[in-house]
């Protein structure tokens, strides 16, 4: 049996039994091609359980439901001639099958990172942070509501994460001792989506005198946003044309990046801790840097050798840095796997909450830093740069 019959045959047991949560296909074969991802879901109709597939394009999505059957043979189809990646998700586990242009196949199986499938989930009332009491006028303007404010088909997961950011926030908000007039700074806020929800969250639901401003780079999407936002009433929400290392903030006790690429979450960091501010929330997307640097003259060589466990490598040794920096600068900090997306199998989290009693750098965290550089023989990390810890 061939990986791909056998990726088949896991996805129908897991549809049979109630485990599936959604599986991806990716990576287009052409690249010109229109089509480029695949988002399947189960879908209780009256019909019965069915199987939505959101098909992908580059200027259209188009949804459709099919049966058990039908839809292992459409995946048996794009999987063999248009897409060679799948992201399959269970509440018993994750599969990730590649398909390389020579024919081979590899396939990767990993612990759950969703424990409940979207059924068990319809079945029960959940708490939403985003999109109550009618306050979604900015939900329908960014496009993940219809005009009577239903979710679209296409951006349920696009709403579940944005209402687990939020969860994650709030969570973090009541813990923290910021002040009642407090900002936030969302720093590479693209087209905001976030941003609004946030700032609706913490002020037209948790009442708090909340100041948001979103920086984002590209002025059209700064100009869009502050429409929105006019809008929509949200007088205290303004996004700010500028780049993540050198845009002037305003006070920023909370600062956000979620998604900067590289060395641009570093920046993020860093501005955060140059702002002194109370709380710092990053989600880092690839880890260049590192990666390139990365030359361990040990037993530890062995991992650098295989092009997949480098860049796993890579991916922990930078974000394990990150955290050990914040906590040199008095930040308790937790990293931790929150949510996956259809962008990516895995989202790490760093949250750091700046403590009251911190009495100047800790050696001792700067220590630790210094040992994991020695053991994988690299020269510096970015973040240590630009706060000025390294030449």
């Amino acid at each position: 049996m061939s990986d791909i019959q056998s990726f088949l045959g896991k996805f129908a047991d897991s549809f049979k039994q109630q485990t599936l949560v959604k599986l991806t296909l990716s990576n287009k074969r052409d690249k010109e091609a229109e089509l480029k991802n695949v988002f399947v879901k189960p879908v209780q109709l009256k019909q019965g359980l069915m199987l939505n597939f959101v098909y992908r394009h580059n200027t259209k999505d188009i949804t459709k439901n099919y049966s058990a059957d039908e839809a292992q043979a459409i995946i048996s189809d794009l999987l063999n001639n248009t897409l060679s990646k799948a992201d399959l998700f269970t509440t018993a586990g994750d599969i990730h099958l590649t398909v390389y242009p020579n024919g081979k196949t590899s396939v990767v199986n990993k612990k759950a990172t969703i424990n409940e499938s979207p059924i068990a989930q319809h079945n029960r009332e959940k708490k939403r942070y985003v999109g109550n009491e009618g306050a979604a006028n900015y939900l329908h303007e960014l496009g993940i509501t219809t005009a009577d404010g239903k979710v679209k088909a296409d951006k349920q997961d696009k709403y579940k994460q944005i209402n687990k950011y939020v969860e994650i926030i709030d969570n973090v908000v009541s813990s923290s001792n910021l002040p009642d007039d407090f900002t936030v700074v969302d720093m590479g806020a693209g087209k905001g989506y976030l941003t609004f929800a946030l700032y609706d969250y913490l002020v037209n639901k948790l009442h708090k005198q909340a100041h948001v401003a979103g920086i984002e780079l590209r002025e059209g999407l700064v100009e869009t946003c502050n429409d929105i936002a006019k809008q929509s009433g949200f007088d205290k929400l303004n996004f700010i044309k500028g780049s993540i290392d050198t845009a002037e903030l305003p006070k920023a006790d909370m600062l956000i990046a979620l998604h900067a690429c590289d060395i641009a979450t570093d920046q993020a960091i860093h501005r955060g801790i140059e702002a002194n501010s109370k709380v710092i929330i990053c989600a880092p997307c690839c880890h260049k840097q590192v990666r390139k640097a990365l030359e361990p003259h040990n037993a530890l060589s062995a991992i650098t050798k295989y092009g997949i466990m480098e860049e796993r490598q890579a991916e922990i040794l930078t974000d394990t840095i990150r955290a050990l920096i914040m906590e040199a600068y008095g930040y308790k900090t937790k990293v931790f796997d929150f949510i996956s997306t259809e962008h990516t199998p895995k989202n790490v989290l760093i949250v750091g909450v700046k403590q009251d009693k911190y009495e100047g750098v800790k050696q001792d965290a700067l220590d630790k830093v210094n040992n994991l550089k020695q053991l994988f023989n690299i020269q510096y990390h970015h973040l240590e740069k630009l706060l000025g810890l390294t030449a």
